[in-house]
């Protein structure tokens, strides 16, 4: 339940929306006006459900993953639910008078109890939604949704006006045999599911038309409840022609509230929710065994805040008895860890924005799960300031960004099976065309359009068409199956600024352009052209590319201190590698330490272990390369062989050393600073492998 803890006004309204759903249980107005009370538990109220509904789409559903862990999740509470209900029904005798169509109708459609439903409606509702997302265009799904909830309208707040329709009624008689009412996960959840998915990816209006749209929207809704109220149309009072107008509003102006809660909301109003109708029947009990049914019962709104106070301690006391007995979750940097800083990432992302030409944008590139800084959180932090390009290494890179909900264009830079088209084209990935051959190849095994981008070969003869081959390219782009929305080319010494080097450069510069410039000439769109990865941004900025690629310079490295740049943008080192000493020894001069015995101390040493090896990265050439640790500010060479699990580090030097203290190998630590680009150097590589090669059990911390 802590999806959305950084949204801090949807957070905050899960809380309401419970007490509303309390609110339609108990009528507090009814005491004062029967009107009022309308207003509030049949109007105002009504946006509670739909807003959790909203909440599930939001946050599951526009990501394309995590429907099968929520409809998991939501059966297993769901469960729990009916089982603590189960006394009461037993007590009532139902359960005696249920036939099999009852049992139907209670464990698909009505929750065995009155406001349980919401949570079969729930699971089918995501079924639904998620099968009409894959399925369907945004317009159809829309309109599928849209047609669903019509229906389910007429046989709610609409009933009066077809009840006596030929036909219609006895359709509606039928389903009502089903399903006790339309508000649901079939007519009802759809909608709002559909609704908050698409506004996670919608670029929202300004603040002031949202607010007067809402309330426009609430306004005529409440009109027409009225109305529809006064006409005595209602079968039921949960579906309006205009909640989804209002709903749309109000989450979008939820949205833009944001800050972090640590307090968990989303749990504790699921927990009012679950529980408040248990508390009824306590706050009953008591009234009657205290004497106090005039104040806690007959008084609607006395009786309101009893069920609130009552249900919320109950919560508050369920959740702080589950913090006791939870397993703790293992500290991040409890052993060693990478950490980012996402606010490094996002100035180099804006500098090499602004470094290159007017026309040409960023594509971030975010292969090896980003240079091991994370791909997925990266591109959607990178995703947040606008950047709405990626490329990756292979299509299951692709895939894990589209289902963490990464909007733009996502490239695979890499070849695919061709027996794979159906990922390229669920996912709206863009696949590298290799070579022709494998133009004919794709387009042939696709049933339907996938959208590529043509590599040429203007030298590096690695992946690519020859330049050479005008026809052959030519000849993609009228190829069934496939869209060719862009070509591009890799320059392979972007990096070297020697006079021969500068020439091929050029010349594969030229050898591309002149392949473009043919293909205008008959009549072909080639579409976006890219030919710079982060060498190629700064040594050779073309105002005909529509994107650079950068790679390791999005990270603020270079793959060598060596490489030569014209010039460089003001980059930031974004990674930092630590771990934490596990363990203080000392050895006597002449001991040696490790396999091999490679070590030998030539004085008394200190040693400190870390329990971080080749297995996490740390290549096993770094202690003969001279690679150091920073520990307390002090620099302290890597000594013996390096394992898989562990190292050494003579700390010898480092004051007040001990156990739990942090060792740096790339970053900083007060007045010290070991770069990447010198640790690749030191374990004779570049920063590129380094980066790439951190391994998966490093957790990474954003900062």
């Amino acid at each position: 339940m802590s999806k959305g803890r950084n949204y801090k006004g949807i957070e905050i309204f899960r809380v309401l929306a419970a007490f509303l759903v309390v609110a339609i249980h108990t009528s507090p107005l009814t005491i004062y006006s029967v009107t009022a009370d309308f207003i509030l538990t049949r109007v105002i109220a009504r946006v509670a459900v739909p807003f959790f509904f909203m909440v599930t789409g939001y946050f599951v559903l526009s990501k394309g993953t995590g429907v099968r862990s929520f409809i998991k999740k939501t059966a297993i509470i769901y469960a729990a639910s009916a089982a603590l209900y189960l006394p009461v029904n037993v007590y009532a005798g139902l359960l005696q008078e249920w036939t099999l169509l009852d049992l139907v109708r209670e464990a698909f459609f009505e929750g065995t109890f009155y406001h349980l439903w919401y949570l079969p409606a729930a699971i089918l509702g995501a079924w639904l939604t998620s099968l009409i997302m894959r399925r369907c265009s945004r317009g159809a799904a829309f309109a599928i949704v849209s047609a669903l909830y019509v229906f389910g309208l007429l046989g709610d707040s609409y009933w009066g006006l077809i009840e006596d329709v030929p036909g219609v009624s006895s359709v509606y008689s039928v389903l009502f045999a089903l399903m006790g009412y339309t508000r649901n996960g079939l007519f009802f959840a759809p909608m709002f599911m559909l609704m908050g998915a698409r506004l996670r990816d919608a670029r929202q209006s300004g603040v002031g038309f949202e607010f007067m749209g809402l309330a426009a929207a609430f306004a005529l809704m409440l009109a027409e409840a009225l109305f529809a109220r006064g006409q005595g149309w209602q079968r039921h009072d949960s579906m309006y022609v205009f909640l989804p107008f209002v709903m749309y509003f109000l989450f979008a102006l939820l949205t833009r509230v944001r800050g972090n809660v640590k307090l968990p909301l989303g749990s504790f109003s699921l927990l009012v929710y679950i529980l408040h109708p248990v508390v009824i029947i306590a706050v009953r009990g008591a009234a009657r065994f205290l004497g106090l049914w005039d104040v806690l019962v007959e008084n609607s709104l006395g009786h309101y805040m009893a069920v609130c106070i009552g249900s919320a301690a109950a919560s508050i006391v369920i959740l702080w008895v589950w913090s006791l007995i939870k397993p703790r979750k293992v500290s991040d940097m409890s052993r060693a860890w990478v950490e980012i800083d996402s606010s490094a990432l996002l100035h180099n992302a804006e500098a090499l924005e602004s470094f290159m030409p007017e026309g040409t944008h960023l594509m971030a590139v975010l292969k090896a799960d980003a240079y091991g800084h994370g791909a997925v959180r990266s591109a959607l932090e990178l995703n947040r300031i606008g950047v709405d390009a990626f490329a990756v290494a292979c299509c299951a890179e692709g895939v894990e960004l589209r289902r963490y909900g990464v909007k733009g264009l996502i490239l695979i830079l890499g070849y695919t099976d061709v027996r794979e088209w159906r990922a390229l084209a669920r996912y709206k990935l863009t696949q590298c065309v290799v070579d022709a051959d494998y133009a004919h190849e794709l387009s042939a095994a696709a049933k339907r359009t996938v959208r590529v981008h043509l590599k040429v070969d203007t030298g590096m003869h690695r992946l690519g068409e020859s330049w050479e081959h005008v026809d052959e390219i030519a000849a993609c782009y009228s190829l069934p199956h496939l869209r060719v929305t862009g070509m591009f080319t890799h320059l392979c010494v972007s990096d070297a600024l020697d006079k021969p080097d500068v020439d091929f450069t050029e010349q594969q510069l030229e050898r591309f352009f002149s392949l473009a410039d043919e293909l205008e000439r008959r009549g072909i769109d080639h579409g976006e052209l890219h030919t710079q990865s982060s060498y190629g941004i700064v040594n050779y900025p073309e105002g005909r590319c529509a994107y650079g690629r950068a790679g390791v310079a999005l990270y603020g490295v270079k793959s060598d201190e060596h490489d030569g740049v014209r010039a460089w943008p003001d980059l930031r080192p974004a990674l930092s590698l630590k771990a934490r000493i596990g363990l203080i020894r000392e050895v006597a001069e002449g001991d040696t330490v490790g396999y091999g015995r490679e070590f030998t101390a030539n004085r008394a040493t200190k040693l400190a272990v870390l329990p971080i090896g080749y297995g996490d990265g740390v290549f096993r050439c770094a202690m003969h390369g001279g690679a150091e640790a920073i520990v307390r500010g002090v620099r302290c060479p890597i000594v013996a062989r390096i394992c898989m699990d562990q190292l050494c580090l003579d700390v010898t030097d480092v004051p007040g050393v001990h156990r739990g203290d942090t060792a740096t190998f790339i970053g900083r630590d007060g007045g010290e600073f070991i770069s990447c680009e010198e640790f690749a150097a030191k374990c004779g590589t570049i920063t590129n492998e380094v980066l790439s090669r951190l391994g998966k059990r490093l957790p990474k911390v954003w900062r």
